[in-house]
C-alpha cells in the first residue's frame, strides 16, 4: 500500500492526484515549487515503474513543468529526482527567477524556507489545481 514520506508530507500541501501522481506544492513561498510521488509502493527509481507508468510519469511532469513555467513567467524551470534525503520517488518542479533568493545556485540549503500564511497557502492551492485541472485528468 502507497504511503507518502513523512518527510514529504510535513513540508507541502495536497494540490491534486491523477491516476498516478500525488501532486503536492512545497510550503516555501520563496519558490513556485511543485512536486510529483507517483502513488506506488516502494518505488525509489523512476526504471521501477512498470512502461505504462514511466511514460504517465514522463507526461505528467512535462505538463506540470510547462503550467507551472507559464503560470509563473518564470525565466527557468528546475526538474530534479534526488532523492538524497526522501528516497520515495518523487520529482520536484521548481519556477526560477534571475531575483530569487537562490539565483543561479539550487535552492537547497539558501536560507530557511518561508512558509505560505494560512490563506495564502490555500489561494495558491486553488490557483494551481484550476491551471494543472485544465491539462490533466486530476482525481
Amino acid at each position: 500500500m502507497f504511503e507518502l514520506d513523512a518527510q514529504l508530507e510535513a513540508d507541502t500541501a495536497l494540490i491534486a492526484s491523477t491516476s498516478l501522481n500525488r501532486i503536492l506544492l512545497m510550503n516555501d513561498s520563496r519558490f513556485p515549487w511543485l512536486i510529483l510521488v507517483p502513488e506506488r509502493p516502494d518505488i525509489t527509481e523512476p526504471f521501477e515503474l512498470t512502461d505504462e507508468d514511466q511514460r504517465t510519469l514522463m507526461q505528467e511532469s512535462m505538463i506540470t513543468g510547462k503550467s507551472l513555467k507559464a503560470l509563473f513567467n518564470a525565466h527557468k524551470l528546475n526538474i530534479a529526482a534526488l532523492g538524497n534525503q526522501v528516497s520515495q520517488l518523487h520529482i520536484h518542479h521548481i519556477a526560477r527567477f534571475r531575483t530569487d533568493a537562490a539565483w543561479p545556485r539550487p535552492v537547497w540549503g539558501v536560507g530557511a524556507a518561508e512558509p505560505y500564511e494560512a490563506e495564502a497557502l490555500r489561494e495558491r492551492v486553488a490557483l494551481l489545481r484550476e491551471v494543472l485541472s485544465n491539462e490533466l485528468d486530476l482525481e
